[in-house]
């Protein structure tokens, strides 16, 4: 979908893929009538944005077949859908039984990493919409933070040297324009925008920029505005903006809310938690300055080793946005409208690219889980009219001004707002 800040900025709005487990070329067209079509038509939308996943083997056929690349172009077109960012950060295997760390793998040192990225570019490059000023890539903040010596630092950075000088060359070939965002996230080499931005202080900031995903930022206990500032001073750019919400625990002392949290633990993907800094050190003697951390929810709960859980908690769960989990827990929610407000509410549109990035559906605890594809339909759907209601409060429009459809089809709002 696409909407108009006050400023003329067409601002692109997407669903994430990566919610899919298709791996291959047919499996990425089949998902394209299973789910991105009707979720287009429950929106009322004329066209639907997707912000397309492709493994590294799919990625790697599409590249080097322009057959298959202009059946997928097509294919998107008859379908009322279209692509301008696509989710490079994970490389394959993302609904494995076990992801947790290999979703970090290859990192930025390895230059498996640097060709992927690339044939990604000149994959998006050849499915932009002819109007679309740009295309936008996210990847991993270089890597996981351990190990992480100096000589693999320096590796990495090399490779985006690299990487920006062959954006460059696929600009000359194809007069499209492509931006790599890189994109912090809890635990890894850079896991803040301040640490992103200092890190990427010294690369072509034509060519490479931040993601700024609104989960990890909450995660981090960080603000929009901390973190618009931090890219002001460092000159880069904000390339995208992945809207996500993190899962919240106010009293994680409290029994019930650990039950809930307990609820959340599952095998597939890491959940990094962090407590708010001005809680306790362990035995309640002093005060900590910066977040607690552990790399996972089941570590946070540990009664020996876990956190001390006399602060607020923040997990890296991506949390449905429409609707908060159940008390006695929550969400980021409102860190993520005060995020919207700081890149749209002013007399400029701070970027131009939003993906809706819950890729969690599947594992949520059961009762939350969408019943079957049409469940999973109506829960995406019912995430982008949240998002777009959100991005309209803020004065954006349809094209030319137009008005935005409501969803069609039954709609239930959050629980506040059914006791208003």
């Amino acid at each position: 979908m696409r909407l108009q800040h006050p400023d003329g900025t067409d601002v692109h709005l997407a669903y994430c893929t990566n919610v899919h487990p298709a791996e291959d070329l047919p499996g990425i067209t089949a998902q394209l009538d299973d789910y991105a079509l009707p979720v287009r038509e429950r929106l009322g939308a004329d066209t639907l944005g997707l912000g397309l996943w492709l493994s590294h083997s799919t990625a790697d056929v599409l590249d080097s077949d322009p057959a298959a690349l202009a059946r997928l172009r097509a294919e998107l077109r008859a379908r009322g859908l279209e692509t301008v960012t696509f989710n490079g950060f994970p490389y394959r295997g993302f609904h494995d039984p076990v992801v947790k760390h290999a979703v970090y793998a290859p990192d930025w040192s390895d230059p498996r990493r640097l060709a992927h990225t690339l044939r990604l570019a000149r994959v998006l490059a050849a499915l932009l919409p002819e109007d679309a000023a740009r295309g936008s890539i996210s990847t991993l903040p270089f890597g996981w933070r351990t190990p992480w010596p100096a000589d693999r630092h320096e590796a990495a950075l090399r490779q985006l040297d690299l990487l920006a000088a062959g954006l460059r060359r696929i600009e000359a070939d194809t007069g499209r324009t492509i931006k790599v965002a890189v994109e912090p996230e809890p635990g890894c080499v850079t896991e803040t925008v301040r640490q992103t931005a200092a890190a990427l202080a010294g690369t072509d900031h034509e060519r490479i920029g931040l993601c700024l995903d609104a989960c990890h930022l909450a995660v981090a206990h960080e603000s929009a505005d901390d973190a618009v500032s931090e890219l002001a001073a460092h000159g880069v750019p904000l390339v995208k903006l992945q809207a996500s919400a993190a899962l919240c625990a106010d009293r994680p002392r409290d029994p019930e809310v650990r039950a809930a949290l307990r609820t959340f633990v599952e095998p597939r993907f890491l959940h990094q938690t962090r407590e708010r800094a001005g809680g306790s050190a362990p035995g309640g003697r002093e005060p900590v300055l910066a977040p607690q951390a552990r790399d996972d929810l089941d570590e946070a709960l540990a009664e020996e080793t876990g956190l001390p859980g006399r602060a607020p908690w923040r997990v890296h769960y991506h949390v449905p946005l429409h609707t908060e989990p159940a008390p006695p827990l929550s969400s980021t929610r409102p860190e993520l409208r005060a995020t919207l407000r700081t890149l749209f509410a002013g007399g400029r549109a701070l970027t131009d690219h939003v993906e809706v990035e819950t890729y969690t559906w599947t594992v949520l605890p059961k009762e939350r889980r969408p019943a079957g594809r049409d469940g999973l339909v109506a829960g995406i759907a019912a995430e982008l009219d949240w998002t777009r209601a959100e991005l309209t409060a803020l004065g954006l429009r349809g094209p030319a001004g137009s008005q935005v459809p409501a969803a069609q089809g039954p709609h239930h709002p959050p629980r506040e707002e059914r006791r208003r």
